[in-house]
């Protein structure tokens, strides 16, 4: 008798954890921010930021109705849906939705109750009938088949409750919604394209994309963003940085998402001369200002430069560029008044148009500034290629170039990445690699524990406070080459005279030097480029970390811990072919794994290259 109540008791601790197991092993669980954003952006849980409480029938019913197409548009019922769901309740209209979509039945009083707690088993069955499941798919009482497919479906990833009569939390809220989207509806497709986006490599919600389609603008601010935007946004992002809503300015372009309630500010702007507008005045698609061609990104700014708006070629003008680098507006020349600090890439003669039908030439300076943008300045020469130049343009549109003698500064950055010596990063500091005449805008943290010295700093400013504002380096942290494999080497001719060819692919693009005399240090494997890959101007080896494994974004060889690059490359060998892939595929289980990195870690460096057989 005893044996049998042991076992009895055994069986009993074995079903509880099979019923626990959906919820602690969901395997491969989206990280909670990841999932609140996806949701939020799509409007199905504003201010998803919010996650404590449980969630009522209405709500759930609310957020099930924004999560099919066009379900942002629902206003007010026409009539009461339920007695206790009058008109003039906030949630008639999604409820009266959700009745002609069969998503909901009433209670067997005729109640809907809407302000009581929702069920798992409740959200479960309101899940599967977006998807276009019914009752009549599943055998069996209910819910034990609805809550079969629930999980089979992987509509359980991260929620919380277990059992059918458990409530559902915001938080499970946001995971039971996010798993629909990647869900497949029982048509077999993934339920997020009936929304308009798609899922990305791995199978989850393509999160940029999805956020970029679902946000509105570009709209130029004028006094502010208070007169432009119809919410106050509780984030908000100026040139990529997290700031307060009053570090927002005239003449920034403005995105916003009001269900995610953030904005994204852009300050980037380009002054200079009207050179060309393609392909024709009558329907521009692009603009050249001081010999760089922006691509045209609204229709305001299409209107403004065509023919029938007041901008020709000749007329000095300030392009307000939006987030992509597109023009999203154009302003008079003051827009842009302002000081800019950069490196002189190049100091060449270009040819303008004056207005009239005619040109003329001037001295042109190509500057590298410290927001990682490159912008042309007529100038009446004194600079020289390399040099660090401040750019003034006035109010009157006047440029001023001035040479910048070089900055003593050295130090160790700190282990947090907020301080240089004794000097702390400004919050909006812009940092700028320069290498190889190309640069890269770098972030604090990304200098981290960095000893540099006064050989590693061009030139630096401060801010009022004391705070480093701009720095300019040289060459830290090889961010600025590109990275990839080379997958032949040839060497021809007798040894008195040899020439070598090479193959090698960046970012799955094969580029070819075919028959050079340069002899650079590389036979096969991850290289580094440097220049143009199509005219480069040197290859180096990359240096092997060895076989090792994926952990927390760093790769893992035996004690050895390597951060990797945020762009790091990761390539399939399959039959002695390389296939540029994802680190999706790298960390998949039974694979085998080598890094490469440019240089030691304590100097900069990161994993770039990354095989996987």
């Amino acid at each position: 008798m005893k044996s049998k109540r042991y076992f009895a008791a055994l069986l009993a601790v074995c079903l509880s954890l099979t019923l626990l197991l959906p919820a602690w092993a969901a395997g491969n669980t989206v990280s909670l921010e990841d999932a609140s954003q996806a949701v939020s952006a799509l409007g199905i849980l504003p201010g998803a930021e919010n996650l404590s409480g449980t969630v009522t029938r209405a709500e759930f019913i609310a957020m099930a109705i924004r999560a099919t197409p066009g379900g942002d548009g629902v206003g007010q019922a026409a009539t009461s849906p339920y007695p206790d769901v009058p008109r003039s309740h906030w949630a008639s209209g999604y409820v009266e939705a959700a009745v002609s979509r069969g998503l909901v039945t009433a209670f067997s009083d005729g109640t809907f109750r809407p302000d009581r707690e929702i069920k798992l088993a409740e959200g479960a069955d309101i899940a599967l009938a977006l998807l276009g499941y019914r009752s009549s798919d599943f055998s069996g009482a209910y819910p034990t088949g609805q809550l079969a497919m629930f999980r089979s479906l992987k509509l359980d990833r991260g929620v919380a409750a277990v059992n059918a009569a458990d409530p559902l939390s915001r938080q499970d809220a946001v995971y039971l919604f996010y798993n629909l989207l990647s869900a497949r509806t029982k048509e077999g497709a993934p339920y997020i394209q009936a929304l308009g986006h798609s899922l990305d490599a791995s199978g989850k919600p393509d999160l940029v994309s999805l956020v970029n389609g679902e946000m509105e603008g570009p709209v130029v601010a004028q006094g502010g963003w208070r007169t432009t935007l119809p919410f106050t946004p509780s984030r908000v992002y100026r040139n990529g940085s997290l700031v307060s809503a009053s570090a927002v300015q005239n003449y920034d372009v403005l995105y916003w998402n009001a269900s995610m309630s953030t904005l994204w500010a852009y300050a980037k702007k380009a002054t200079g001369p009207i050179q060309a507008i393609e392909p024709s005045g009558a329907a521009p698609t692009s603009v050249t200002v001081a010999g760089r061609s922006y691509p045209i990104e609204s229709s305001a700014a299409a209107y403004a430069l065509s023919d029938l708006g007041q901008y020709r070629l000749g007329n000095t003008v300030t392009l307000l560029l939006g987030r992509s680098g597109g023009v999203a507006a154009v302003a008079d020349v003051s827009a842009s008044a302002g000081e800019r600090v950069g490196v002189v890439l190049e100091v060449a003669n270009s040819s303008y148009p004056d207005g009239n039908g005619e040109t003329y030439t001037a001295q042109t300076v190509t500057l590298l500034a410290t927001d990682g943008q490159t912008y042309q300045y007529q100038t009446k020469g004194g600079q020289r290629a390399g040099g660090v130049v401040r750019a003034t343009v006035a109010q009157g549109g006047e440029i001023t170039l001035r040479g910048l003698s070089s900055a003593s500064l050295s130090g160790k950055v700190s282990a947090d990445g907020t301080k240089l010596d004794k000097y702390t990063f400004a919050q909006n500091a812009e940092i700028l690699d320069v290498g190889d005449k190309r640069g890269v805008v770098v972030y604090p943290k990304r200098l981290a524990g960095l000893n540099l010295d006064s050989g590693k700093v061009r030139w630096y400013s401060l801010n009022a406070q004391g705070e480093i504002e701009t720095l300019i380096l040289n060459d830290v942290t090889g961010d600025v080459y590109q990275y990839g494999i080379l997958t032949r080497f040839e060497t021809q001719g007798e040894e008195s005279y040899q020439s070598y060819s090479y193959e090698f692919d960046v970012g799955g693009q094969t580029y070819a030097i075919p028959g050079t005399t340069t002899r650079y240090p590389v036979t096969s494997g991850p290289i580094k480029v440097v220049g143009d890959p199509a005219s480069p101007d040197r290859l180096y080896a990359l240096t092997a970390a060895k076989s090792g494994q994926l952990s927390g974004g760093q790769f893992i060889a035996g004690n050895q811990k390597y951060t990797l690059s945020d762009d790091v490359a990761v390539y399939e060998l399959q039959n002695g072919t390389y296939y540029l892939s994802s680190l999706a595929r790298a960390e998949e289980e039974g694979r085998t794994l080598t890094a490469w990195y440019d240089k030691a870690e304590s100097s900069g460096g990161r994993i770039r290259v990354i095989i996987v057989k």
